[in-house]
């Protein structure tokens, strides 16, 4: 390669949903892309209710007919007081056709639109994607060059951070992150049952935070149950007709019998803010700017609704690591993400609290 083919205009650190959605968006408006790294997402029961913009958002980047027959609407959302309170909330019912919806969002396991996301980006033509861990970040005046012992140095007019909640593209562009954890696992799993969910995703609210059933494709949905860690570690030491015998008893066999489809996993909660989303021809998106417990479907989505302002901030710009550019998203991002981290975190706490948690 060529001094010249080394430069392009924004390198992505990081190939998650995120990273990858932010490629497929820039390339799109006639960027020059390269984006680092390998995209994996082991199956381990987790899943993303990808709320309607973000919906809207994949549509636009080509992405929804590979995630039509694997994704499943929520059309109800449930939630039910099963605190043992004395005086418990009766169980309350949204609608998403009340608001005009077909569905508040479309849920997916986090494999299957890891994978279409990963080959539409391999399809792109102005999408360069390169493998390897990124080591070194230099920014000077003009651009930001990265480095690694398995690539030659590429010159990058912004490199945006996808790269998750260590960022290396955070620590080099020297903004300062706080990070927290909550006394809860989050344990998650697919579940077949015997009874339809009929599009209904349903909360527990519990002594120990959430326990959530989500609609899947079929008869089957995805859970995550937040517990004290050592009783997650109990719940999570069961076999799979063990645990799947647990659930449907915490979940007061709403769904009937279940059975436990593929890998389960084990979360530990925390959560992550950062003093801004952007310095020296950097930016931050997903992980790499915010990390939420699952609750309120805020993570994924609110990524993407970085990709989706950056993007927009981009457009009016020639040269898109401008310190105008980088300060224009900064500003776009930072009333959006404090308001959704700290509602929350004061719902994950409030329900902790108010529930004999710590």
């Amino acid at each position: 390669m060529t001094a010249h083919d080394q430069q392009v205009d924004i390198a992505i650190v990081g190939a998650g949903a995120v990273g990858i959605a932010a490629a497929l968006a820039l390339a799109a408006d006639g960027r020059s892309v390269v984006l680092f790294g390998r995209p994996a997402a082991p199956r381990d029961g987790r899943t993303v209710a990808l709320l309607d913009g973000s919906w809207r958002l994949l549509a636009e980047l080509g992405v929804v007919p590979a995630l039509a027959d694997k994704a499943a609407p929520l059309a109800v959302m449930r939630l039910v007081d099963d605190t043992g309170s004395l005086f418990r909330q009766p169980p309350v019912e949204f609608y998403a056709s009340e608001l005009g919806l077909d569905a508040f969002g479309w849920n997916i396991e986090n494999a299957d639109l890891l994978a279409a996301l990963a080959a539409a980006a391999e399809a792109h033509p102005a999408i360069r994607i390169v493998p390897h861990m990124v080591s070194g970040i230099a920014a000077d005046a003009a651009a930001v060059v990265l480095t690694g012992a398995d690539f030659e140095p590429i010159r990058a007019r912004l490199v945006v951070g996808a790269d998750g909640r260590k960022s290396r593209v955070r620590e080099a562009a020297g903004i300062a992150a706080q990070d927290w954890s909550y006394p809860q696992v989050a344990l998650t799993a697919i579940l077949g049952h015997r009874r339809d969910h009929r599009e209904a995703s349903t909360e527990f609210h519990t002594r120990s935070g959430p326990c959530t059933l989500v609609p899947l494709p079929g008869r089957r949905s995805s859970l995550v149950w937040m517990l004290e860690p050592r009783e997650a570690e109990r719940v999570a030491a069961l076999d799979d007709a063990a645990f799947a015998r647990r659930v449907e008893a915490q979940t007061h066999s709403l769904l009937g019998a279940m059975t436990v489809e593929g890998p389960r996993g084990r979360v530990p909660m925390g959560g992550l803010s950062v003093t801004r989303f952007g310095a020296s021809r950097m930016a931050l998106i997903g992980e790499a700017a915010h990390v939420f417990p699952p609750i309120g479907a805020q993570g994924l989505n609110l990524g993407l609704r970085d990709v989706a302002s950056l993007r927009q901030v981009l457009r009016s710009t020639e040269d898109p690591g401008s310190e105008t550019a980088v300060s224009a998203y900064d500003g776009a991002r930072q009333a959006d993400v404090r308001l959704r981290t700290g509602a929350v975190d004061a719902l994950n706490r409030t329900l902790l609290t108010g529930t004999g948690g710590g």
